[in-house]
């Protein structure tokens, strides 16, 4: 969803990529992701895709939602350590992790999208300034 709504931002000089650590190729979001950026008026076709080092090396940003994610990453990864932070981290100085809404309910899907929309926010100032 991060993504999603980073996209429909259209900021200039801003181009946007999702891929995933554990992502199985070829997979369809979620239908209750899905359903939470509808409901924002976002449309999104995302297709599941693994991170790849080509993509990594071209990106001045790489933004994971979880300490986790982050810690796995740099582990296969580590010479992107220096562009490599969780959303977060990035955006508010804080050590913490976005709420995973994975296998929850709609309303799950749904505070997770207003916890992304606000992070999302600050990032376009943080983007936008740079």
């Amino acid at each position: 969803m991060a993504a999603a709504i980073l996209k429909s931002r259209n900021l200039p000089g801003v181009e946007v990529k999702s891929a995933g650590i554990y992502a199985m190729p070829g997979q369809p979001m979620s239908a209750n992701a899905q359903a939470a950026l509808q409901k924002h008026h976002i449309d999104h076709d995302h297709i599941s895709q693994p991170v790849n080092i080509e993509e990594l090396q071209s990106s001045h940003l790489i933004l994971t939602m979880t300490g986790g994610h982050k810690e796995a990453l740099l582990q296969v990864y580590p010479q992107m350590a220096d562009k490599t932070f969780t959303l977060k981290e990035y955006v508010l100085d804080r050590d913490e992790d976005v709420i995973d809404p994975f296998g929850g309910d709609l309303d799950t899907y749904l505070t997770t999208f207003e916890e992304l929309n606000n992070l999302i926010d600050v990032l376009e100032k943080k983007l936008l300034e740079e």
